[in-house]
Order: structure tokens, then C-alpha cells, then sequence
């Protein structure tokens, strides 16, 4: 049963594929498993296969036989956790799946083509996975559920790090731990000012009929994801990536009307509908940037050197000055540490920005540069103030510097220990059917043991 239980590795199931299969001759679908009252169809088992190759992961020769293995262990977790009156809010699916709507989107350039090239709605797509995605997290929250009580001891940990072949002990790039607080310096009011004259005659000429919006976008916005498309996005509501006074300004409006000037966290904006149809709308957009002067950026730059002054004499710690002081509010939940993917603090060189990565090669381990200017994503100018907490060279992994690694690898072991003895215990207990196409896969031979027929 060993590694059924790690759904990690599963895309949806459902995945993508049928984007894919639109492109493909489809045969008919039949049911190759049923665990409970839980089916699993042919095309689970495909259209996973066909959303990890979407997702670059390398597959395995018997990619079906683990697929099958997880999908069956998946709806036998999702049985267990509904007997346990385990439950998921709606609002937690909601939000997986606006996050996985925006990553196809990303994939096929706009909601347009996604909508094109799988023949549905984004609506539609989202109801084709709600289904799986409850599935998924149901089966995600089992199994904390089962492993929750796991804990490990160093013993332990040093017992799993000394079973490891010298030779085959992971080897570690150099990573680093880094920390910043950011300032935003703020434009004054003059200028501030200007942007918004500037917007609301633009109001005006469109209004006139004198020029037409998108012109004036494609030549004044100072937003780069838009300008070579006259400002136009395709906004919804329920989105949240979307700034809310964004959002606000835009749904105040009825089709060709042009909002006032307001301002968002990124400037100021003036908005024109182009279009709405229930809670999704096509807009365009012209957005203004304040300039910033030299003394404002002097000023933040004093600011952030007094700040390190104070840091380096160990008058204040790091995570102290960043919640008084950074200008980056997602920072204030991190302690102003980046975080990888897998929420890490240790991260390679290759996943910090440039401008990071030039000033951590005068840096020592804990040490603070002094303040540079720099510009955030959207353009604006920035300044911050980079923490070198710990840097590693390359190496192989050893209980001095790589304990928590090791730790993480062995409490790992033994929660899938504890897995492989639950799955034993509750297979017996479950109405099993498996079709005969995967009898010669060896993952599932406790499934086939087990199943209803075989009793």
C-alpha cells in the first residue's frame, strides 16, 4: 500500500484532460473501479496521466498502475472522512478553484481561449471540478486526521539519517535565508495631484468624443500588463486577485460609462466599461503613477538606514522592524522572510530576484545591507533594506545543518507507516471492485485481495 496515501502527487482528477481530448478520438467510458460508493472511471486514470504530462512531471512506466493506486486510496479517505462527518466549507473549495481557473487561464493566455479550447464556461469548468476538488480535500483532511498524533523524536531522527547510505544522502545547493522590509516611498501631493488632472482629461476628451479610450490607454497607462491592449481586462467579481477599489469602481458602472479618477494600492485610475454580463466584466482601464522625486526616495532611504543602524546595534530585532516599519503587508505575516513554494524559508539563489541575489554576494550571515532603489513588479520605485539570517554551501546532507530536513523526511516515513497500517486494517471493511486491466499491477495487489469478488 505504500505511497497510495501520498495524493500530493495526483493532479485532479479530471484534470485538464479534457481540454486535451477535445484534440484526440475518445473511446467510451467505463468504470474500472468502485470502492464503496465511490467510482472511478477509465477517464480519471487518463486525464491524470494527461494533466501531469501538461504539468511537466516526469512519469513513471507504470504511471497507470500508481494513478489507479492513489484515485482508489483517495475514495476510500473520502468514505472514511464522511463516515467521520469530516467536512469542507464551500467558501475553501471556491477558493481552489478560482486558483486553478487562473492558472489554466495563465496556460492558455486569457479566459477567451480557455473558454475556446475546453468548449465550456468558466462557470462550467468550475462546476466539472467542484466534485473532485471536495473529493481531494476531503481526503487531504482524513488523512491529517490519521496522522495527527505523529510526532518524532531525535532519536528517531538521527535512527533514519544513520539507515541512509553515505553515498546516497541528498546533496544540497547552496540556499539562503533572506528577509527585507520594504519602503514605498510616497509621491507628494503635488504630483499626486498632476496624475489626477492628467486622468480626468482623459475623462473628458473620451467623453467629448474627441479621442477614444484605448488610444489613450495604449499611449498614457502606466500599466505594462495592458498598454499594448488599449488597458482592457476581463474582470469578475469574486476574483480576488483583483484590487478591491478596482473591482468597486469597475461594477459602479453601466456598459461605455467612464468612472471617476480613484485610487488603488497601485495609483490612480479611471476605468470605462466596456461590457458586463452577470458578476463578469470587460473593462479598460488608464492607470497613473505618481512620480517619485529624489527627496522622497532620500527620505525613505534615511528611514531604512536609521532602521539598520538600529538593527546592526541590536537595539531592535529583524521581525520587530518589519512589522513597525515594512511598506509590504503580505511581509508582516512571513516575518519579512521569503518563502518558497513549499512555504521554506531555505531557498535557492535561483528563486530570489536579481536585485536580492547582487546584494547577498557582499553579505555575510547575518548581516543587513545598507538600503537600495530598486522597483517592485508593477514599475513602482521601491526601497529596500535585504537580511542575510543563513547561508549553506553545497554539501551533502549532514544532522548539523540539515537536522529539520532530516526530521521532515523521517516524521514523513513514519506518517506513511502509520498510513500503510490504517489502509490495512480498513480495506477488509470496504466494498472493493476492480476491473481486470489492472490485475498485473503490483501497487494494487492489496487492493485485488481485498476486493469483493476475491471473498
Amino acid at each position: 500500500m505504500k505511497k497510495a496515501f501520498l495524493i500530493t502527487g495526483l493532479a485532479c482528477i479530471g484534470g485538464l484532460g479534457f481540454v486535451q481530448a477535445q484534440n484526440h478520438k475518445v473511446v467510451a467510458d467505463q468504470i474500472v473501479g468502485i470502492v464503496g460508493d465511490k467510482i472511478v472511471l477509465q477517464s480519471d486514470v487518463t486525464n491524470s496521466i494527461l494533466d501531469a504530462k501538461r504539468r511537466g512531471q516526469q512519469l513513471p512506466d507504470n504511471a497507470e498502475c500508481i494513478l489507479m493506486q492513489q484515485i482508489l486510496a483517495q475514495k476510500a479517505m473520502v468514505l472514511q472522512a464522511e463516515k467521520d462527518s469530516i467536512v469542507v466549507s464551500d467558501e475553501d473549495i471556491d477558493a481552489k478553484l478560482e486558483n486553478q481557473i487562473r492558472e489554466f487561464i495563465a496556460q492558455y493566455g486569457s479566459k477567451e481561449a480557455l473558454e475556446q479550447i475546453a468548449g465550456r464556461t468558466v462557470y462550467q469548468i468550475k462546476d466539472d471540478f467542484r466534485q473532485s476538488f471536495k473529493e481531494k480535500e476531503l481526503a487531504r483532511k482524513m488523512r491529517d486526521k490519521i496522522v495527527e498524533s505523529i510526532k518524532i523524536t531525535p532519536v528517531e531522527v538521527k535512527a533514519f539519517y544513520d539507515k541512509i547510505p553515505k553515498d546516497q544522502l541528498p546533496f544540497y545547493e547552496t540556499e539562503v535565508e533572506v528577509g527585507e522590509i520594504v519602503k514605498y516611498p510616497k509621491a507628494n501631493r503635488d504630483l499626486e495631484k498632476y496624475a489626477m488632472e492628467e486622468l480626468n482629461d482623459y475623462k473628458k476628451q473620451v467623453e467629448a468624443g474627441q479621442k477614444k479610450f484605448e488610444t489613450l490607454a495604449s499611449l498614457y497607462t502606466d500599466d505594462p500588463g495592458s498598454k499594448n491592449t488599449g488597458g482592457m481586462y476581463n474582470i469578475n467579481r469574486n476574483e480576488k486577485q483583483w484590487d478591491p477599489a478596482f473591482l468597486n469602481a469597475a461594477f459602479r458602472l453601466k456598459d461605455g460609462q467612464i468612472s471617476p479618477v480613484f485610487k488603488s494600492k497601485f495609483g490612480y485610475h479611471i476605468i470605462q466599461m466596456v461590457s458586463r454580463n452577470g458578476d463578469d466584466a470587460v473593462v479598460r482601464h488608464i492607470l497613473k503613477i505618481p512620480q517619485i522625486t529624489d527627496d522622497e526616495l532620500n527620505d525613505a532611504v534615511k528611514l531604512l538606514d536609521s532602521i539598520r543602524t538600529q538593527l546592526v546595534g541590536g537595539k531592535i530585532g529583524f521581525g520587530e522592524a518589519v512589522s513597525r516599519y515594512t511598506d509590504d503587508e503580505n511581509a508582516k505575516f512571513t516575518a519579512g522572510m521569503h518563502l518558497g513554494q513549499d512555504n521554506s524559508t531555505f531557498l535557492t539563489i535561483d528563486q530570489l530576484d536579481k536585485d536580492v541575489v547582487l546584494e547577498l554576494k557582499n553579505l555575510k550571515a547575518g548581516e543587513y545591507s545598507k538600503p537600495i532603489v530598486t522597483t517592485d513588479q508593477t514599475g513602482k520605485k521601491i526601497v529596500r533594506l535585504i537580511f542575510l539570517k543563513t547561508r549553506t554551501e553545497p554539501h551533502r546532507a549532514n544532522l548539523k545543518d540539515d537536522y529539520n530536513k532530516m526530521a521532515d523526511k523521517a516524521i514523513e516515513e513514519k506518517k506513511d507507516e502509520a498510513m500503510e497500517k490504517w489502509f490495512n486494517s480498513k480495506l477488509p471493511t470496504f466494498y472493493i471492485m476492480l476491473d481486470d486491466e489492472f490485475k498485473n499491477c503490483p501497487e494494487l495487489k492489496p487492493w485485488y485481495q481485498n476486493a469483493t469478488a476475491d471473498k
